[in-house]
């Protein structure tokens, strides 16, 4: 894979290593597991927080202040892992997080986006399940049912797995299942190859950008990009370029701010985070 022309900046504050990210702002206090995030009106964005946090949805600014908290009734936040975004302004909230790969329960509740004014909202549930999945949790060599990475695109939402498994296989496997109420069989749909290392290798987040032309994968260590053909119903066969992004910490959460500018949100802990970022990018051609 050739590498992406980056512009950006190294910025180093303390022990955090930005890296190839340019700082935007400290998020509030109060979201310090950020792990999806998708746009909302006026230059503001939607997040969520993983397990053991509320049920909620935050819309924050860019300047790092918390405009509003809507709950979401009808679901439970057992280990929310990402956020996507329709054309029709529905938002889903993947509930997939698996880390011991025994879950029966997986699920991505669907709202319709809250005004501004709204506290609350009520989810529909598309549950699902892999078919390969026989025993919970599978033997080692079989941890592959784990999954931080979701996104939207021509009526389908798309999960990318994060592989756990043991010795590690150095791709991940990506399905499909319908963006509508209902109970699934996840349909695989291909594997992707990153790279070879098992942490650094692991895609915690994704999304389309808005001109449905590329698919940008993020990682701890790496963002990959995939030219996408939509039109013809290619998700994965195009051209795939990797950024070796540099930051230090726990990036988890990655949407588009246009189509060549990423926006990045990383967990907090002990050597920094907290924080939204941005990159921009380009294919080198």
């Amino acid at each position: 894979m050739r590498r992406i022309l980056i512009f950006g900046v190294l910025i180093l504050t303390g022990c955090t290593n930005y890296g190839q990210l340019t700082f935007v702002t400290k998020l509030p206090k109060k979201l310090k597991e950020v792990s999806g995030i998708v746009p909302a009106a006026n230059d503001t964005y939607w997040v969520i927080e993983d397990s053991g946090n509320a049920d909620n949805l935050y819309r924050v600014s860019l300047k790092g202040e918390l405009l509003q908290k809507v709950n979401i009734k009808n679901a439970k936040n057992r280990d929310w892992e990402a956020l996507s975004k329709d054309t029709l302004g529905n938002i889903y909230i993947a509930d997939f997080g698996n880390n011991s790969n025994k879950r029966q329960d997986l699920v991505i509740y669907k709202v319709a986006e809250p005004t501004s004014t709204q506290e609350e909202v009520r989810a529909e549930k598309i549950k699902f399940h892999y078919p390969e999945q026989k025993r919970f949790p599978p033997k080692a060599r079989n941890f592959n049912f784990d999954a931080e990475a979701l996104f939207y695109a021509s009526g389908y939402l798309y999960i990318i797995n994060k592989n756990r498994s043991t010795p590690f296989k150095d791709n991940v496997s990506v399905y499909r299942v319908p963006a509508q109420k209902g109970e699934y069989e996840a349909k695989k749909i291909g594997n992707i190859t990153t790279c070879d290392d098992r942490y650094w290798c692991q895609v915690t987040g994704a999304e389309m950008s808005p001109d449905g032309k590329i698919l940008a994968l993020l990682g701890y260590g790496n963002i990959w990009l995939i030219q996408t053909d939509l039109e013809n119903g290619k998700v994965l066969s195009g051209k795939m370029e990797s950024i070796d992004h540099g930051a230090s910490s726990q990036l988890e959460a990655a949407c588009f701010i246009d189509n060549n500018t990423l926006l990045l949100a990383d967990e907090q802990g002990a050597g920094g985070g907290r924080n939204l970022y941005t990159l921009p990018i380009t294919f080198d051609k």
